[in-house]
């Protein structure tokens, strides 16, 4: 399901809107709107002995399955400040990111009425705080790259890519880096 689907009225002046799926405008008084994905950040929180940090959802979608920490930006906020801030939220720590990962695609949930995400991931490292999991997390692990979950426990279709990723970096010499 699009993001404009059953769109029919202006939200400002209750004109009939006309368009399609990826835009909608009112004639009445010039409203428009976008379809679009919906962007977060995540972090590849790394420790000293090369483990990740993954945190366990205590909410839907996927209650009880490992992500990697992250949320949505909020309006007019920069990623880094948003990746800075979700992580404080999450996690308790005070990162620092390093290195930008990579973006990945996904929808916000497992069925076709989920929104579209742009996902945007960082390498970072733990400059302060102490580890504990809040907010929507219940349970914070670090894991090696020989040890993570199986696919299954692992929520959203993307974060098992990223982690791959995350493997395969390792593996490569540092002149590729």
């Amino acid at each position: 399901m699009g993001e404009l689907e059953g769109w029919k009225y202006c939200p400002r002046c209750r004109g009939r809107l006309r368009g399609g799926e990826q835009r909608v405008e009112c004639a009445a008084c010039g409203f428009v709107a976008y379809a679009h994905s919906k962007p977060t950040v995540c972090a590849l929180v790394e420790d000293d002995e090369g483990r990740v940090l993954l945190a366990r959802r205590a909410l839907e979608p996927f209650k009880g399955r490992w992500d990697l920490p992250g949320g949505f930006l909020e309006e007019g906020e920069h990623p880094l400040d948003a990746l800075r801030r979700e992580l404080r939220e999450e996690t308790g720590l005070e990162v620092e990111p390093r290195e930008f990962f990579g973006v990945w695609t996904d929808r916000y949930g497992g069925d076709s009425t989920a929104e579209s995400t742009l996902n945007l991931y960082w390498t970072a490292r733990a400059v302060a705080g102490e580890a504990k999991a809040a907010d929507d997390v219940d349970d914070l692990r670090w894991f090696s790259r020989d040890e993570l979950p199986s696919d299954d426990e692992i929520a959203f279709e993307n974060v098992p890519l990223v982690l791959r990723a995350w493997q395969e970096h390792a593996q490569r010499p540092a002149l590729d880096r």
